[in-house]
């Protein structure tokens, strides 16, 4: 349900009305009454179902209720006496308008007949009034009001997207590393998209949604990065993923070691064949050997010395790449990118993890995104952005469906706290968040001396604050040692080939996969939490103790119940807990101070819970609470 409102108002005392006016994708047009949703405020609004895929168009009209305006003013005067027979005269002559506006005979009929009772005074003045507050005249006028004055507001767009746009579960993963191998000379055989797919059972199993992975291009040589982001590459590393293009080609070719085009169709499939969906990375730069370079050298910053302007995020330098100059060129560019995006739809892709796209231009992206999503309906951008806030919100406001965020670094409670009211309320109507805990750029402290425990916090929160969230392959082993100085991993995958004995590390019991998949089926039970919008922050007497409640009403379920899920989570990663948890039941539609059951879903234990309830949360056990409010069933 869409809620839509206005601010209605006019001179003088004469009633109103308003409607919206919706244009669904498939053309129909529908109009809805608005309601005033709190006497003396002049907010109108109502609640709308949108099932289309598209583009609706919609806007506000309002109008004087003239009918509405004479039935208040005759039930004050004809009673008292005042003006009877022009207040009589001044009704019927308003039937009569009404009755020749188009509107079905039945009706028509109805308006005049009504019209001629009102002026026959031969009746009582009591009966007359009562004709014009007869019940089947009033649903004839509600149906279609006796108006003047209408008054359109400015036209507006609203998109409609499917489900995935705003839910989902996400896993990144690099292909060339699965079945990948060293050989004895010390070179690689790269993993290919078919060695890949091998990996997608497992991820499905799991429970993730989606399968991300990163650019899949052929990788320059020029500048190419090392190990650990050194500035010389060896004879046998493969090189950053981001440094695209080589003598194979560009953004629209494919890395000769993965496979042919035929092959990452086939993967296309593999993925949809496990019941996921694919996204792949598409970052708009290039590499010093990508063929764009001597092509299109105005696609670039050239420099007074003549060298083209490398990528750089002080104290970041890109050696390998070529940022995108997008004010020389507008109209080429935009067509350039426009048809790598309409390259990948058309071998079947349809969500986008789009790389540092703050360090282009807005109107680009709301161009380029209007364009994909016209021509294909179900194209999802994800926007991979840590930068300003103005920025991120701004991307969120062009187009992209989907963005990351800054929940890696938000870790205390405080934090957290401010993080989820935020999303959840002042940027929820055109920002969802991604939830990814981490990414292969990204290792934060948290999860560097976490341990454990810290990985099972993070996870948790992630998967049960918002519906979209992710992982970057690794996270189940618990890799945490970062590379002296960056908040990322050693030997960063980025820039080496990184095979993981996955089967190993689950037979010893030493993967966070069974938790994961835990997490991810306890998402799929529970509506509430494939909501953004209700989010309520509840008190514990522990600053390391996060307390919050996602509550759906039972209208909104498949089942028709309420659905209920109340998670504490020990925020502390090296330390038991005990304190008293402080909640609000009315958030969530209990009595306050009246018990009720809670049922964990991790642990399967059950608790008799209130107002105010004791918790110990070890991490080294359980550090988090996952509580589904058990309620009789309606």
């Amino acid at each position: 349900m869409v809620p839509f409102q206005a601010t209605v108002f006019r001179e003088g005392h004469d009633l109103l009305g308003a409607d919206l006016v919706v244009t669904a994708p498939d053309g129909s047009v529908g109009v809805h009454r608005l309601e005033s949703l709190s006497a003396g405020t002049d907010r109108w609004g109502v609640e709308l179902l949108l099932d289309q895929e598209g583009a609706y168009t919609w806007h506000m009209q309002a109008w004087s209720d003239d009918w509405g305006t004479w039935l208040h003013n005759a039930e004050v005067k004809i009673p008292a006496g005042i003006d009877v027979e022009v207040m009589f005269a001044l009704g019927a002559q308003l039937l009569y308008r009404g009755a020749q506006d188009g509107r079905p005979a039945d009706q028509a009929k109805a308006l005049e007949e009504a019209a001629e009772a009102l002026l026959d005074t031969d009746s009582s003045d009591a009966d007359r009034l009562a004709v014009a507050e007869a019940p089947a005249l009033a649903g004839a006028i509600l149906a279609r009001p006796i108006k003047s004055l209408d008054t359109d507001s400015a036209e507006r767009v609203l998109r409609v997207e499917r489900a995935r746009a705003g839910r989902g579960s996400w896993y990144e993963f690099f292909p060339r590393s699965e079945g990948a191998r060293k050989k004895s000379d010390g070179s690689w055989q790269s993993g290919t998209f078919a060695t890949a797919a091998r990996r997608l059972p497992r991820i499905r199993e799991m429970g993730f949604d989606v399968v991300y992975i990163p650019p899949i291009h052929p990788i320059g040589t020029t500048n190419r990065k090392g190990p650990n982001n050194t500035l010389t590459a060896g004879p046998h590393d493969p090189g950053s993923p981001y440094g695209i293009g080589a003598a194979e080609g560009g953004h629209d070719a494919i890395h000769p070691d993965l496979g042919t085009e035929a092959d990452f169709v086939a993967f296309v499939e593999a993925v949809k064949k496990e019941g996921m969906e694919l996204a792949i990375d598409i970052a708009l730069q290039a590499s010093p050997d990508h063929p764009w370079v001597t092509e299109h050298p105005e696609f670039f910053t050239t420099l007074p010395d003549g060298s083209i302007a490398y990528a750089e995020n002080p104290p970041k330098k890109y050696q390998d790449i070529y940022p995108l100059n997008f004010d020389n060129d507008p109209s080429g560019v935009y067509a350039e990118m426009l048809r790598i995006f309409r390259h990948w739809t058309g071998l079947g892709v349809r969500i986008f993890r789009v790389d540092n796209p703050h360090t282009k231009p807005l109107a680009f992206w709301e161009r380029l995104i209007a364009d994909i999503c016209t021509e294909t309906p179900d194209a999802i951008f994800l926007s991979e952005a840590f930068t300003r806030p103005a920025m991120m919100r701004g991307l969120a406001k062009v187009g992209f469906q989907q963005s990351y965020t800054y929940y890696t670094w938000r870790n205390t409670k405080k934090e957290l706290e401010e993080y989820l009211t935020e999303l959840s309320t002042e940027t929820a109507d055109y920002l969802r968040p991604n939830f990814f805990v981490n990414t292969h750029d990204i290792l934060t402290p948290y999860l560097q001396f976490g341990g454990r425990a810290g990985y099972r916090i993070r996870a948790a929160v992630a998967a049960t604050a918002v519906p979209i969230w992710g992982v970057y392959s690794g996270y189940e082993l618990f890799e945490d040692v970062a590379r002296p100085g960056a908040e990322e991993n050693i030997d960063n995958e980025k820039y080496e080939y990184k095979p993981r004995d996955w089967a190993k590390a689950e037979q010893l019991g030493l993967s966070l996969a069974p938790y994961l998949t835990r997490l991810n089926e306890i998402r799929r039970a529970h509506p509430a939490l494939g909501q953004l919008r209700n989010i309520r922050i509840h008190w514990s007497d522990d600053d390391q103790i996060l307390v919050f409640s996602k509550h759906i009403d039972g209208a909104f379920t498949p089942d028709g119940n309420d659905d209920t899920i109340i998670v504490v989570a020990n925020l502390d990663p090296h330390a038991v807990r005990e304190t008293t948890v402080h909640l609000d039941p009315t958030l969530f539609g209990m009595t306050a101070g009246v018990p009720f059951d809670v049922h964990d879903l991790v642990t399967d234990a059950v608790w008799t819970w209130s107002t105010d309830n004791y918790v110990r949360l070890d991490p080294y056990a359980e550090p988090v609470h996952i509580l589904h409010v058990v309620r009789p069933p309606k």
